[in-house]
C-alpha cells in the first residue's frame, strides 16, 4: 500500500458497465514524510474518502481484492482513510490537525 492525498475526482459518463457504480478519485502520491511526489493516480474509492483526505491505496492485483472491486477492471483502489502516521518516533500527519 502507498500513501496519497485525494486531490480530485473523475467523472466518466461512458465507461465499461462494470465501472458504472464506482466513485473514481484522483490521488496525489506522497512520500513517507507526507510531501507530494508530483505523480498522480486514479483509484476506485472503497472507503468513502473525500477531497483532502490522506488515504492508503493499493495497485495491481491487490486492487481487485476488495468486495467492491472483485472482478472489475481496476488497477488502483483506496483501502483506508489515514488518521495519523509517524516515522522514526516523529509525528508526520494527524488528520485532526489538517481539518
Amino acid at each position: 500500500m502507498m500513501i496519497s492525498k485525494v486531490v480530485g475526482s473523475v467523472v466518466a459518463t461512458q465507461k465499461d458497465e462494470k465501472l458504472a457504480d464506482l466513485k473514481l478519485l484522483v490521488l496525489e502520491v506522497h512520500d513517507q514524510n507526507g510531501k507530494g511526489a508530483g505523480s498522480y493516480v486514479v483509484a476506485v474509492d472503497s472507503v468513502g474518502a473525500g477531497l483532502g483526505d490522506m488515504v492508503l491505496y493499493a495497485t495491481g492485483s491487490s486492487a481487485r481484492q476488495t468486495t467492491l472491486t472483485d472482478g472489475r477492471p481496476c488497477d488502483a483502489v483506496t483501502m483506508a482513510i489515514v488518521d495519523s502516521w509517524d516515522l522514526g518516533g516523529d509525528n508526520v500527519y494527524e488528520k485532526w490537525k489538517d481539518a
